[in-house]
């Protein structure tokens, strides 16, 4: 139960987490979280404002003696990624999230935490309500729809805010500060197919691809972990290739900035083939289920016999999906030449859907050199217009440049090491940030992201660590205690 959770230490930033994930925060259904925040600002009596496009900004004085030090722009996204099992009975648009502890983590029952980015907005959120915290002048900055499009971070305007430093608490691991990001952009393909009716003799089939872990498509996607669609696709192809199967539907995937946990597909093979169809796709499932079985133990690949679907795809375009979607890249494209370990270009095959003489395929690039993000975007963009898709390019936005001699950068990288006895790992990160973005109307806000250990964040594993959180949090009121002056 949830009130465990606000028994947990510190007490102020778990009640205030366990507050807001009471509230349903899908992006682009903000309106509830919107008022929520507004409305705490306001019970605080301080100024609290909404801006065009949704973002909150509520600011509080600095506490006696800080008055010197630079303004501090605290800033985390109030929307969620909502993904959850299949066998999970869940409504994100009316229910709050279902937290409990696991030893030193708490987790959710078969849906994401909200961890990401929820417990940014919680450590702030705690803050603007304490009395006996010292701290700058603080503008508490909660941008909206950073998940789909980030375009709270684009819409807000120059001029609302005056702070000189911005710390974005959006990093996932404890021993990180941020200084870089990628950008990325929304590559769609559609086409739309005739449907035939199925002939005589053909048989009904669903194929299932499941348990899979899914996760976060920047921030793990160099690990190897399966994409459903990249699956389905496989094995939809070979059963074409070797038995002459035919797609009615598929519905494979869900966000683009999540890893595809999961795929259906419809489809019909020849009556008189059944029997060898099945021994077969079974075979071919155990291949792949042995390909991914450090990574993926719990892959499941169901062929479970339906009632005959009315309707199929027209051949033709059938055979240039599939081969479209086994050419398209997937995962990782480029490693950092400059940057050890890091991802420089990925690609996500994020959704696949086909149904009712429509396709739509929907990819998430990312990239933190602006001209290979470009590279591979036309890459995909080639590969389904060969297929006679229309390709469209939307939701582009900037990565963020590492600042390495930003000052606060060096006050962060030396209290650290004071704290922990070690120093940090200072990085710049493939998934998006709203640095970048932020930056344009700000340049000259010297920017830093860093935050607690979340694991499994976009999929129901996500799961956000106790000890870790009180370790960030010590660290977040000893940083607002060193803010150097103005």
């Amino acid at each position: 139960m949830n009130s465990e959770i606000r028994q947990l230490q510190p007490k102020q930033l778990w009640n205030k987490f366990a507050d807001l994930n009471a509230v349903p925060r899908a992006s682009k259904k903000e309106e509830r979280v919107i008022a929520f925040m507004k409305d705490f600002g306001k019970s605080l009596g301080l100024e609290t404002l909404v801006d065009d496009v949704g973002n909150v900004i509520i600011k509080k004085p600095a506490t006696k003696g800080m008055e010197s030090k630079i303004t501090v722009v605290l800033q985390s996204h109030l929307d969620m990624v909502h993904q959850k099992n299949g066998d999970t009975v869940f409504d994100f648009d009316t229910q709050g999230i279902d937290m409990y502890v696991d030893g030193d983590w708490v987790k959710a029952r078969g849906t994401t935490l909200g961890a990401d980015n929820g417990l940014g907005v919680a450590t702030i959120m705690a803050i603007l309500e304490s009395t006996d915290i010292p701290h700058p002048a603080i503008e508490a900055l909660f941008t909206i729809d950073e998940e789909t499009g980030m375009t709270g971070a684009m819409g807000l305007k120059g001029g609302l805010l005056s702070g000189g430093i911005l710390l974005n608490l959006d990093t996932e691991e404890d021993d990180e500060i941020g200084v870089g990001c990628a950008g990325g952009i929304d590559v769609t393909a559609k086409r739309t197919y005739k449907e035939e009716e199925t002939p005589e003799f053909k048989i009904g089939y669903k194929i299932t691809v499941k348990g899979l872990q899914g996760g976060h498509s920047g921030m793990q996607i160099h690990e190897g972990l399966g994409n459903a669609n990249k699956i389905m696709n496989r094995l939809l192809f070979d059963g074409f290739e070797n038995f002459g199967l035919r797609i009615s539907e598929i519905d494979g995937g869900s966000l683009r900035n999540a890893i595809p946990r999961e795929s259906n597909a419809l489809v019909v093979i020849d009556a008189m083939n059944e029997e060898a169809f099945l021994l077969e796709m079974k075979e071919q499932a155990e291949s792949i289920k042995t390909e991914l079985k450090t990574k993926e133990p719990d892959l499941t690949i169901i062929f479970s016999k339906c009632e005959t679907p009315k309707k199929i795809m027209d051949l033709g375009v059938q055979e240039g999906l599939t081969r479209a979607i086994y050419a398209a890249q997937n995962g990782v494209y480029r490693m950092s030449a400059d940057i050890p370990d890091l991802v420089e270009t990925s690609n996500n095959i994020a959704r696949v859907v086909v149904k009712d003489g429509e396709v739509m395929i929907a990819c998430l690039t990312r990239s933190s050199v602006e001209s290979s993000k470009m590279d591979l975007a036309n890459t995909l963009r080639a590969t389904f217009e060969l297929t006679g898709c229309e390709v469209e390019f939307s939701g582009d936005y900037p990565g963020w440049a590492p600042n390495m001699d930003s000052a606060i950068l060096k006050v962060m990288s030396k209290l650290y090491e004071a704290l922990n006895g070690k120093k940090p790992h200072v990085a710049a990160c493939h998934a998006g940030l709203e640095c970048g973005i932020l930056g344009t109307n700000y340049p000259t806000m010297d920017m830093i992201s860093f935050g607690p250990n979340i694991k499994g964040a976009h999929s129901p594993d996500e799961r956000a660590q106790i000890s870790s959180v009180q370790k960030y949090w010590k660290f977040v009121l000893e940083i607002l205690k060193q803010i150097p002056n103005k």
